[in-house]
């Protein structure tokens, strides 16, 4: 890299000839769908984002640093187990 923590333009293009062997990539992110494009799929012109008729919504929302800390030491899909518990929390207290 050039010396900062930021790639140039140049530098993340060069990266993209020859991605890290096996397409394993570090993402906690919730699905399959919404891990990074490898460099093969960016080059197919693949999408990101989710698929074509999904109800999920993107949205900002502030929780307590303990309680993202916790459910992001859970691993990856720590997302989907939030969206989990409050679903849970829904079904417990209809009405609310």
């Amino acid at each position: 890299m050039n010396g900062s923590d930021k790639m140039t333009r140049s530098e993340i293009l060069e990266a993209l000839k020859s991605p890290p062997p096996g397409g394993d990539y570090v993402w906690d992110g919730v699905s399959e769908d919404d891990r990074p494009l490898t460099a093969e799929e960016m080059r197919a012109g693949k999408r990101l984002g989710r698929p074509p008729g999904s109800n999920k919504e993107s949205t900002t929302i502030r929780f307590d640093k303990e309680v993202l800390d916790a459910f992001r030491a859970s691993g990856p899909g720590w997302q989907t187990r939030i969206n989990a518990a409050l679903r849970e929390w829904l079904e417990t207290h209809p009405g609310t």
